[in-house]
């Protein structure tokens, strides 16, 4: 891919992006979690408790920030089974890109873009 044609993509990107973070600024929905987030977090500043201690509060059977006891035996044994590598060709752009996995950003940003079931029309199986 030239610089040009990244740039005005990554420049395209940025007005969704500036336009998307508009509009969820407006969101009422959003202005309610803010603030419950913001009176959450002064009452936990007061009394002196984390994330942490609110959870076991609440929950008193979650394990955060722990491992299962059962991941260790899992790694040993090799159960997990490798991921193949996928070839993505985007025939807009030309651009090719490998992965194994879907938290690639240019992948995201191609899903986000064209849609998923479009772009996993692209794929091509390596291996």
């Amino acid at each position: 891919m030239s610089l040009i044609t990244e740039y005005r993509s990554l420049e395209e990107n940025i007005k969704e992006l500036q336009e998307r973070l508009k509009s969820l600024s407006q969101d009422d929905k959003l202005k309610k979690e803010l603030e419950f987030e913001g009176k959450l977090r002064t009452l936990m500043g007061e009394y002196q408790k984390s994330l942490r201690d609110i959870i076991a509060l609440l929950d008193p059977d979650a394990k955060v920030g722990k491992a299962p006891r059962t991941a260790g035996k899992a790694a040993a044994t090799g159960s997990k089974r490798a991921r193949k590598v996928k070839q993505y060709k985007n025939p807009n752009t030309g651009e090719v890109i490998e992965t194994k996995g879907g938290n690639h950003k240019t992948l995201k940003e191609w899903k986000a873009k064209w849609g998923a079931d479009v772009v996993e029309g692209w794929a091509t199986l390596l291996g």
